[in-house]
């Protein structure tokens, strides 16, 4: 059975580490991965080898990091906002990958 990175043929970018340690993400690695302007990415370490993937938001992830704006909060309006907010980002995506 062929692995699925496999399929896809190996390709590599090269880029310079600034005096800050920053980096340009290469456009074409940037399409790929469906990045845009202020999105997040996620460096994964396995072994020796290091992955960049966007980076992928919960609210389980962000849960405690803001101070509610009222008590009780309302986790089902919360969330219902929260999937349409990212539903929106992911629709904007698409429409201008495919115009």
């Amino acid at each position: 059975m062929m692995n699925h990175n496999e399929s896809i043929p190996r390709q590599q970018f090269v880029t310079t580490v600034t005096q800050r340690g920053q980096v340009t993400i290469p456009a074409k690695v940037r399409r790929r991965l469906g990045l845009g302007p202020r999105d997040k990415v996620a460096f994964e370490i396995e072994g020796d080898q290091v992955r960049l993937v966007p980076a992928i938001f919960t609210l389980e992830a962000a849960y405690g990091s803001v101070q509610p704006r009222s008590q009780p909060e309302d986790f089902k309006a919360i969330s219902r906002a929260a999937k349409e907010a990212r539903a929106a980002r992911v629709l904007e995506k698409l429409q201008q990958a495919f115009g």
